[in-house]
């Protein structure tokens, strides 16, 4: 069993050996180096020492550095050790619905179409996005325009652009979508205490397509 301050200080450690920065420490206050959330938490975990993930436990890290000037933000979601299957589903629709994402962009789609193929797959699935965060531009600032909302409706929105480097970042609950936060200010949970994962990538507008930049 890891503590997430544990998970926290190898994050930091990996970063740094890149000579990469830790985007999120210090950001608004933000006391760490990754967001580590577990189980009911969708996201902005603060990672601490009694902070313990334990079997059948799903956990979401996000991650952000900056290199060179540059930002990048990358969120994943995994089960440890033995986990059911609604957290099995829920992980495996959340991930499959950004790809679905990604699969949209390319030069001339609107972002509609990007935010209403998460939606579809997930509402299909009998979850639902969180409504109230959302992926985002990013490239000289972690937090750029536009936002990309997990839900909206084809054929609206801005128009994607050649290298526009956007975040794509969906958020899901097993159950209601409905969050409340705890009282660091920061962790964001699903009010209901059900379940929750969160998947993202960095990618850049190309052509034809995009570019996947987060992925290992």
């Amino acid at each position: 069993m890891f503590n997430t301050l544990e998970l926290d200080k190898i994050a930091k450690k990996n970063i740094e050996k890149y000579k990469a920065v830790p985007a999120f420490l210090g950001y608004k206050g933000y006391p760490a180096t990754a967001c580590i959330s577990i189980n009911e938490e969708i996201i902005h975990g603060i990672p601490a020492k009694d902070k313990v993930i334990k079997d059948g436990d799903v956990v979401s890290i996000d991650l952000g550095a900056v290199y060179n000037v540059f930002y990048g933000d990358t969120a994943i979601t995994i089960g440890c050790g033995n986990i059911n299957a609604e957290a099995k589903k829920i992980i495996e629709v959340t991930e499959k619905s950004l790809y679905l994402a990604i699969d949209k962009i390319k030069h001339g789609t609107m972002l509609g179409d990007v935010s209403n193929a998460i939606e579809t797959f997930v509402l299909k699935n009998n979850m639902t996005v969180v409504k109230e965060f959302c992926g985002h531009g990013v490239g000289r600032k972690l937090h750029e325009e536009p936002s990309i909302p997990n839900f909206g409706a084809k054929g609206r929105g801005p128009i994607l652009k050649t290298n526009m480097t956007l975040a794509i970042e969906p958020m899901v609950c097993l159950g209601s979508n409905e969050i409340s936060f705890l009282d660091d200010g920061w962790t964001v949970i699903t009010k209901d205490r059900k379940i929750s994962a969160h998947f993202e990538h960095t990618v850049v507008v190309k052509k034809n397509g995009c570019e996947i930049l987060s992925k290992l």
